[in-house]
């Protein structure tokens, strides 16, 4: 069976087009040796690419514990590069995923823009935020973040008592400047830091604009409060994405997830 390899800001992905329906997906296993990076190809996630009646395909996506999973970023804008490569797409898609229809574009430098589910809450704590953007995610504000103990500290907050046994992605985050902030993340499924998450670049970007951390310039040059359509830049391990949006009384809405999805290589198993 032949596989490719892709990555989005070092988050990587086992890609497989299964158009003709012969992978086991429900082979656990299996799925788990192939993400495994000593004992397989390695991979944050393995994404099956496969036929759907009315779009241009379909994304399957599994964590790399071999269970089928809530919604991937950085693995939804792969696989859009990943059609392309298969000439099953231009420059434009429409696919499926667990969460419903995405709208993609393959901007003229490579990067690939995505387009996400609305989101229709943010639930506010005193010193964290929840939403969800495809997948679940806990947002929080730390200091000293690149010395921050993500893997000890995200896995203890996704097996608490907040989460219990559907666990949640955790994200910690801190400000670099007005529209741009870093993040570092906790995934479930992976079950430690990975260098990039698209869903929860989104939600840092949504959750930072809740808490009033986001400003924008106005024509004078002065800061003001943004309540329509914003940019943010989120630094992640593994590079910069771009998120977008605009908000409307509490309801975000035209969310893009914005950054590069990298053809590492391409063997047989």
């Amino acid at each position: 069976m032949k596989f490719y390899k892709y990555q989005g800001t070092g988050n990587d992905f086992v890609m497989i087009d299964n158009r003709n329906e012969v992978f086991p997906k429900a082979d656990i296993k299996l799925i788990e040796k192939l993400c495994d990076r000593r004992f397989g190809i390695g991979a944050d996630g393995l994404i099956l690419l496969e036929n759907e009646s009315g779009v241009d395909f379909k994304m399957v996506y599994f964590n790399s514990d071999g269970n089928q999973s809530t919604m991937c970023g950085n693995g939804g804008r792969c696989l859009v590069a990943f059609a392309k490569q298969l000439n099953i797409i231009s420059n434009q898609a429409t696919f499926t995923a667990i969460d419903g229809l995405h709208y993609a574009t393959v901007l003229e430098n490579g990067t690939v823009s995505l387009q996400m589910q609305d989101v229709l809450e943010v639930r506010v704590e005193p010193n964290y935020f929840f939403l969800n953007t495809g997948s679940p995610h806990h947002v929080q504000l730390v200091n000293n973040l690149q010395q921050y103990d993500v893997k000890a500290t995200g896995g203890k907050i996704r097996y608490g008592a907040l989460y219990k046994k559907e666990g949640s992605n955790i994200n910690f985050v801190s400000k670099i400047a007005h529209n741009h902030f870093a993040i570092r993340t906790y995934e479930r499924g992976v079950e430690d830091e990975t260098l990039s998450c698209g869903t929860g670049a989104t939600a840092t970007a949504i959750a930072m604009y809740v808490a009033e951390k986001t400003k924008a310039i106005n024509g004078n040059g002065a800061l003001q409060n943004v309540t329509n359509k914003i940019t943010q830049d989120i630094d992640v391990q593994g590079g910069t994405l771009t998120v977008t949006f605009s908000e409307n009384n509490g309801i975000f809405s035209n969310i893009f997830l914005v950054g590069p999805a990298t053809f590492v290589f391409e063997g047989i198993i």
